[in-house]
């Protein structure tokens, strides 16, 4: 097994289990993206971890053993393959924390970049090392959170940027230790999940297409979604819940 899905009330954790590196497979691809879609239409889900097991990869990228046997005929699938898998994350509609527990690299990387969170212990490292091995891509992901400067050093020296260095850019959003990474990207799980599930779902889809649009455009579509989820019973129920010092009760509709 490749992929571990784990349940817990609203929370779904998808773990990485292919030691030692947790490098992607074409199939591992496919699986993390299958798993993404199905949670995204299981409306019992308000929030997804992604991690991987042990501690001396959280994703070494591509699987470069698979990779020199490909051909360049075989190419173009394989890259639709990739940009389904990052796109069903990326857009998976709840909030994903990503608890990034060792390196990120090339694939890994951009697999933390199209998380929403990413949590990171401090020997966690986030590199675009496709330069040593023949390739590029990843940074029109990457882009979207470092400078374009630390972005093409990255890319052209082969160099990872340490835990600390992502925090310092915003990339990371927060460093805790290995001993207790899991349990903080929980604790923030739990707290996304206690919101109306109908708020997160169409507070993301509208933050993710107002995301490159100019600000007075996005901004006039983020009231669109507004206006609709106003019109649904747990909107009613937070509003109220506030007013009257208690917790919502929340239905999803």
């Amino acid at each position: 097994m490749s992929l571990i899905v784990e349940r817990d009330g609203k929370i779904a954790k998808v773990i990485i289990d292919r030691a030692p590196a947790n490098a992607l497979t074409m199939e591992l691809y496919g699986e993390i993206a299958d798993r993404f879609d199905a949670l995204s239409a299981d409306a019992d889900i308000s929030c997804i971890i992604l991690t991987a097991t042990g501690t001396r990869a959280f994703c070494a990228g591509l699987d470069l053993k698979e990779f020199v046997t490909a051909t360049v005929e075989q190419d173009p699938h394989r890259a639709r393959i990739v940009r389904r898998t990052f796109a069903s994350v990326r857009h998976a509609a709840v909030p994903v924390i990503a608890a990034v527990n060792g390196p990120a690299l090339g694939a890994g990387c951009v697999l933390a970049s199209v998380c929403d969170i990413r949590l990171a212990s401090p020997n966690a490292t986030f590199g675009l090392p496709e330069v040593n091995v023949g390739r590029c891509g990843g940074t029109a992901h990457m882009g979207r959170h470092l400078p374009q400067g630390i972005l093409r050093q990255m890319v052209f020296t082969a160099k990872p940027i340490s835990a600390e260095e992502a925090h310092r850019f915003g990339f990371v959003n927060a460093i805790h230790s290995a001993e207790t990474l899991l349990a903080a990207a929980e604790e923030m799980a739990q707290l996304i999940a206690s919101k109306a599930p109908l708020g997160l779902r169409l507070g993301k889809e509208s933050m993710n297409r107002a995301e490159f649009m100019p600000v007075d455009d996005g901004y006039e579509l983020e009231q669109t979604y507004s206006t609709r989820l106003m019109a649904t019973a747990d909107a009613r129920e937070a509003a109220r819940a506030v007013v009257e010092k208690r917790s919502p009760v929340f239905v999803g509709r």
